[in-house]
């Protein structure tokens, strides 16, 4: 094993050289960097010209520059990288660290969201081969794989962005509205359930008048402004939560692991009260919250295996997934209770331009706000285009999964279809979504270049961009790096997976 890592390793590293020396001469071959100041009327053009040129050692042979570069960045072995300079003499390194913030946790955040959604709708489609289910999906994933990505994103700032916020000056629901969302959804909800036509009937009856009530409801409690979840509603949504897991996972005959579940929900709304005061505005910020976070999936843990008795490995995964979506709702309780707050300060609150709001001062949960609705618009586009990637794979390795004779024996045994699904089915179509998320990553920081151009980002696509029209190579250089390096690190991420996810397979 170690030998395998140390030989992908010595590979990634001659991939990454081959890369950065091929990049280098195609940026400095692509323009002039003394044109703009040749052009210039200034008085002391000749003192630009040579700061520039002892900026970026033009006075140097190609080669000679490139082996500048590269010792800098040969550094990073023992922790000192030094990325050179830009033209205008700035630390293209301090550079990074600012901007490669901005642009991982965007593509990070949409990242999870693609897979976590992806896999679970590639399952079901899977699963409901042929149904109208899967051709209205087939027929979505289809048309967002296919959509450019710089138009999406013009459409979300004007639908998502400066619609929503002109609607939230004053949010109220016209009965043509409410009567429309009641129609989608009364159409929608017995798409996804599925079952008899007499049963999909009466779902969508009871989804039209649930949301004729809800809708009108909203509006008089002018929920968009001062929305609120409650530790009652937080409960019963645990409390479901805990069943549907429970008939998902392990079937509602398990009753061991049903109490696991409702443990961690009884425990969670003791919590909610026990932590209310301290998470108002938590002393240590998200380190405060990661380590509550923590604390809690070590007592599902320990909740899991002492009720779990026989079935402590889906106790315990039951209860962990119950009491991280508890946790999650607590957080967005807080949130919602913050939103009243953060509308008198940011009275347009999803901003389509910018990755923060200049002079923004708040508490923690208002900065907290102020960051999450930044990352609404560029996080959903970048989304889009993963969902539909995931969705496509996990149906087709799903359904070359369950065509095999080991799925055949196991349901003739008399497995049932939960196990057969999750177990045998899922595990082994796994294999090649792992080596679709190693590329996936590296994708999306590329069509982040082009999102953080439209919403106006100062992430590394700017950076890039910038660097590759004046023919930087500095910043371009850096770029390529962190995202070769990004590319090669998950590649070598999903082999070592492989070994995990199938013994059979040996590195």
């Amino acid at each position: 094993m170690y030998s395998y890592v140390l030989k992908r390793l010595l590979s990634a590293i001659a991939v990454l050289f081959g890369a950065s020396l091929l990049v280098f001469v195609l940026v400095i071959n692509s323009g002039d960097p003394l044109q703009e100041l040749r052009e210039s009327n200034a008085d002391n053009v000749e003192f630009l010209i040579q700061q520039r040129i002892s900026f970026m050692n033009l006075d140097e042979p190609w080669y000679s520059r490139y082996w500048i570069w590269l010792t800098g960045i040969a550094g990073c072995a023992v922790g000192a990288c030094d990325f050179g300079t830009n033209m205008s003499g700035q630390d293209v390194g301090a550079m990074v660290a600012n901007s490669a913030s901005s642009t991982l946790r965007l593509v990070f955040l949409a990242t999870i969201l693609s897979i976590i959604i992806g896999i679970l709708t590639g399952i079901v489609t899977a699963i409901r081969q042929y149904s109208s289910l899967d051709y209205a999906v087939s027929f979505f994933v289809f048309l967002f794989f296919s959509l450019p990505v710089f138009w999406a994103a013009v459409l979300a700032k004007d639908w998502m962005g400066i619609t929503y916020n002109n609607w939230l000056r004053e949010p109220n629901f016209t009965w043509t509205q409410i009567i429309i969302v009641a129609a989608v959804a009364a159409i929608l909800v017995p798409l996804i359930i599925g079952g008899s036509a007499r049963r999909r009937l009466l779902t969508g009856a009871v989804m039209f008048g649930f949301v004729m009530v809800v809708m009108p409801a909203m509006d008089s409690m002018n929920y968009a402004r001062e929305p609120r979840l409650g530790p009652a509603v937080i409960t019963l949504l645990g409390i479901g939560l805990a069943f549907g897991l429970t008939a998902l996972l392990s079937g509602l005959r398990n009753r061991r692991v049903l109490y696991s579940a409702l443990t961690v929900v009884g425990i969670g709304l003791v919590s909610y009260y026990a932590t209310f005061w301290l998470l108002i505005d938590p002393p240590g910020g998200w380190l405060t919250i990661a380590g509550l976070f923590l604390v809690t999936i070590a007592v599902a843990v320990l909740v899991g295996r002492t009720m779990g008795g026989h079935a402590k490995g889906q106790a315990v995964a039951v209860s962990v997934i119950t009491a991280a979506l508890f946790a999650v709702m607590v957080l967005l309780d807080h949130f919602m209770r913050a939103w009243p707050g953060f509308l008198g300060l940011k009275p347009r609150p999803i901003a389509t331009i910018g990755s923060s709001s200049p002079n923004f001062s708040g508490d923690f949960w208002e900065v907290a706000l102020d960051q999450g609705t930044q990352l609404v618009l560029p996080t959903t586009i970048l989304m889009l285009v993963s969902v539909a990637t995931y969705t496509r794979y996990t149906r087709s390795s799903m359904l070359e999964a369950v065509n095999q004779d080991y799925i055949r024996t196991a349901r003739a045994k008399g497995v049932n279809e939960r196990t057969v699904v999750f177990k045998h089915a899922f595990r082994n179509s796994m294999i090649p979504l792992t080596t679709i998320v190693a590329f996936d990553f590296a994708g999306l920081i590329g069509g982040a270049v082009v999102v953080e151009q439209v919403f106006g980002w100062s992430g590394m696509g700017n950076m890039f961009v910038t660097g590759l029209s004046s023919s930087d190579p500095a910043p371009v250089m850096a770029f390529t790096l962190i995202t070769g390096a990004a590319a090669v690190l998950f590649n070598l991420i999903a082999d070592l997976m492989y070994a995990v996810l199938d013994p059979r397979i040996r590195v």
